[in-house]
Formats: C-alpha cells, sequence, structure tokens
C-alpha cells in the first residue's frame, strides 16, 4: 500500500489554470503559433488575457491564479488538507464534491516519489498527465447534479483512473461509471490504483469498469449517460457524445484548436441540445492512440 501523507516544499510545480490531463506546449512556442495565425497584436492582448506564469505553461483562470500565489511555497500533506485550500478558494462549494475528493486519495493515483497533493498536473507517461486538482474539483462540481446516486457516468481519457474513482463514489453501488482510455498500460495501471482505494468494493462489483478504447466514439454498450467528462480538446463536439447523452444530462468537454474553451453541453429533455462556454483552457487534441504516443 503506497504512503498518503507526503512532506514536500512546492517550487516549480505552482498552481496552473485550467490544465487537462495532457501536457501544454511550451508557453513561448504558444505565443509564435497565436503570432502566425492571429498577429502580433492579437497575440499579445492573448498572452496579457492569459497572463504566462511559467516558461512552461499558460494560465487562462483568474481564480487560479489567486491560488498559485497562495499555494508556492505551501507545505501540503494530506489529501484532507488539498481539499479544504479548494474550499477555502471556493473551488469547491459543494459538500458531496469535497467528501468525493476526500474520499478517494490523490497519492494513490500519481507516481511514486512525486508531491500527490500539490495543485499541478503531473507526467504519467505515454505523454499523458493526470490533472491539477483544481481542474478536477471543476469538473466535479459542473457535473455534481449528474453524479447523483444510481445515475450513470463516463469519463473519456481515464489515465490513472482518479477522477473516475471520484464518479464513482459519488453515483454509488446502484450507480455505473465507465472509464475509456486508449493506452492499455494505463488501464492497467488505473486499476491497480483503483484497487487501493476506497472505490476498491465499486471495481469489484462492477459499478466502476475502466476499459481501453478510443474514447472519440464514447462508450455506447452503457449509454445513455447522465455525466460524461473529455479531457482532451476535439476541434468540435463529437457527436457520438453528445447522442450517448442522456436527455437532462451533461458533458463537460474543451473545444478548439489554438484558442479552447471549456464547453458545458446540456441535452435536454425534449432533446434539444444548449452550449456554454466555462472558461478558456488549454488541452492536447483528442486524437488517436498512435499519435499521442508520437507526441501528437
Amino acid at each position: 500500500m503506497r504512503t498518503t501523507s507526503v512532506s514536500y516544499t512546492s517550487s516549480s510545480l505552482s498552481i496552473l489554470a485550467c490544465r487537462s490531463r495532457y501536457p501544454a506546449p511550451a508557453a513561448s512556442s504558444f505565443v509564435s503559433l497565436l503570432r502566425r495565425a492571429l498577429g502580433a497584436a492579437v497575440a499579445a492582448e492573448y498572452s496579457s488575457c492569459c497572463r504566462i506564469l511559467t516558461s512552461e505553461f499558460i494560465s487562462g483562470n483568474s481564480l487560479a491564479s489567486r491560488m498559485e500565489r497562495f499555494w508556492h511555497g505551501s507545505s501540503i500533506n494530506k489529501n484532507k488538507d488539498m481539499v479544504g485550500h479548494l474550499r477555502s478558494y471556493g473551488v469547491i462549494r459543494s459538500p458531496r464534491v469535497a467528501e468525493a475528493m476526500e474520499t478517494i486519495d490523490r497519492a494513490l493515483f500519481v507516481p511514486l516519489g512525486t508531491p500527490p497533493y500539490v495543485d499541478s498536473p503531473m507526467q504519467i507517461g505515454y505523454n499523458a498527465t493526470i490533472s491539477a486538482p483544481h481542474m478536477h474539483a471543476m469538473c466535479l462540481q459542473l457535473l455534481e447534479n449528474h453524479l447523483k446516486p444510481g445515475m450513470r457516468a463516463l469519463d473519456i481519457g481515464s489515465g490513472t483512473g482518479y477522477l473516475t474513482a471520484c464518479f464513482a463514489v459519488m453515483v454509488g453501488r446502484e450507480g455505473r461509471v465507465v472509464g475509456v482510455e486508449h493506452i492499455p498500460e494505463l488501464v492497467h495501471s488505473s486499476v491497480k490504483n483503483v484497487n487501493e482505494s476506497a472505490a476498491a468494493d465499486l471495481l469489484k462489483e462492477g459499478s466502476l469498469t475502466l476499459n481501453s478504447g478510443d474514447g472519440r466514439l464514447g462508450w455506447p454498450e452503457l449509454a445513455p449517460y447522465d455525466a460524461i467528462h473529455v479531457g482532451a480538446a476535439a476541434a468540435e463536439i463529437p457527436s457520438a457524445l453528445v447522442e450517448q447523452l442522456k436527455p437532462g444530462g451533461r458533458l463537460v468537454i474543451p473545444v478548439g484548436n489554438v484558442l479552447q474553451d471549456l464547453k458545458v453541453v446540456d441535452k435536454e429533455e425534449d432533446g434539444s441540445v444548449s452550449v456554454r462556454s466555462e472558461t478558456s483552457v488549454r488541452y492536447v487534441p483528442l486524437t488517436s492512440r498512435e499519435s499521442q504516443i508520437r507526441g501528437y
């Protein structure tokens, strides 16, 4: 069993705003791409708006920027303390979301030897990362009303299994959660991670399943879903995922190429669909297994 209490001092792993489960490109190369695509004036304005925090990552969320100043240099060595910080900054507003993140210890889902509670994404291999805690909290908040006991959820790009496990404890034994990851090795390790966590019984009972597959196609076998989460940016919202969304359900997905927004897609009871933007984000493309392994 891995230890769940780790002492460390945050340094370069400071808060990042709106990060996906995959690494973003270098900030300098991103701005260069903006200049070529949009012109220097627009690129400069966008760069100022996003506020480049480090030489590697881009910020598009003012709340996370405030947390970066607070968290930098702090020592957080318990999962409950991490959740407490996210609550104190208003990222977590729901007791149910707080309970889920306290129940599923993030230390069980990050590589050994890395500080599990720093608010930063971390490399997990195969050009993938586990998202920063604030990004997990944001998505759980957006999907909370669609993760009630007995509901069904689909997690595309399940990675180490952390967010999938959080979904599972929220919907409970009467619900069903499906994780889809196109890197088989990550699926294998995520099963081990979940088996060490508080969601182990849900995995053994079949309420939670972790599968290898192309997430762009969803997981039609168990559709429709009350909640769908996607951890990579699509050029446009995949029709397959909208089709697999239950009337009254919600899909959270980053959309865009150079400029991206975290989209919230709601399917009404009559089947009509509404889309709104939650915040600016920077994710890698929703792509094939081969492209991801090559580095996109």
